[in-house]
């Protein structure tokens, strides 16, 4: 025979927070089994500044893990205790357990699981009993925990946004140095990505400086847009045709980048003169990727023009 499973409004279990805390103190291997950890020694009403904690234990590495307890709908009061209990006892993990978690509370718990400075548990609490039975019973479920995953999204999206300070103060740089030998950027704004353009003089034909780890390049890059590959590599045999004298002109060899089966193709001049991670080199960088955008822009021009 199989009875009906049924829930019970907390209340009727446990008379308010207090009550559940003192409950959850004794019967601490209950939310063990859920989270998957060893959290002994509970202790309640840990001073926190002005502020009591509910709970106060340790895991089996002795970290200390602070736990808070709400009977009803998550809310922002009580998250902004938890991290405050977090921070004013230098705890590693905090768990809040409520009745009713919010998505945007549910959302800002895994949020903070990718800031890496603490592990964060949302834990949502019920109570059942089997249809006709006298006695209810604790039911914990596990919403948000930390995962590998999170932190290393973290940690992915605290490297992109440090890299994209570091390129917008490397194109700042650049574009202030350049200033005094070409006016080939000046209309140009520094930016976060890898590279910064400014149109040739013909459409589709954009002049580029590109940086990336350890070394950096300028070229020119020829696309003039959807359904134009057939022409993007017309004008890029045209130039080729001319390969000895621009590369003369140019002071260097090119690498000529016909892109077969893509729709683009690129002009390139290489160098290997370190960067964006080689910060203490950063002045001769980029004076030296000034110097080869002035080289390959002036041996292309004369055939820039020509071209329809």
């Amino acid at each position: 025979m199989i009875g009906k499973l049924e829930r019970v409004p907390l209340r009727e279990v446990w008379k308010n927070e207090v009550d559940f805390t003192r409950w959850l103190q004794e019967n601490i291997d209950v939310l063990n089994e859920v989270l998957d950890l060893t959290l002994v020694s509970p202790e309640r009403e840990r001073q926190a500044g002005d502020f009591a904690v509910d709970l106060v234990a340790e895991d089996d590495s002795g970290n200390t893990v602070v736990i808070e307890n709400q009977l009803e709908a998550s809310n922002h009061d009580h998250l902004g205790k938890l991290i405050t209990y977090l921070t004013a006892i230098e705890a590693n993990t905090a768990v809040w357990i409520v009745a009713k978690p919010r998505p945007e509370h549910v959302e800002a718990v895994a949020w903070l699981n990718k800031s890496r400075a603490a592990s964060f548990y949302l834990v949502k609490v019920e109570a059942v009993r089997i249809a006709g039975a006298d006695t209810a019973a604790p039911l914990l479920t596990l919403i948000v925990a930390p995962s590998e995953e999170a932190r290393w999204a973290g940690e992915r999206k605290d490297e992109l946004a440090e890299r994209h300070v570091r390129r917008r103060r490397f194109w700042t740089e650049l574009l202030n140095r350049a200033k005094g030998r070409t006016q080939l950027f000046a209309a140009v704004s520094p930016g976060t990505e890898q590279w910064i353009s400014t149109g040739a003089g013909k459409s589709g034909l954009a002049l580029t400086y590109v940086i990336r780890k350890h070394d950096a390049d300028v070229h020119l890059y020829i696309d003039r847009g959807k359904d134009s590959e057939a022409n993007n590599k017309a004008i890029f045999d045209r130039f080729v045709a001319s390969k000895h004298e621009i590369e003369k002109s140019a002071g260097a060899s090119l690498e000529w980048q016909r892109l077969e089966g893509k729709r683009a193709c690129r002009i390139k001049l290489p160098l290997d003169v370190g960067g964006l991670m080689d910060e203490e080199k950063w002045p001769q960088i980029q004076d030296a990727m000034i110097d080869a955008m002035v080289r390959l822009e002036r041996s292309l021009r004369p055939f820039i023009e020509l071209i329809p």
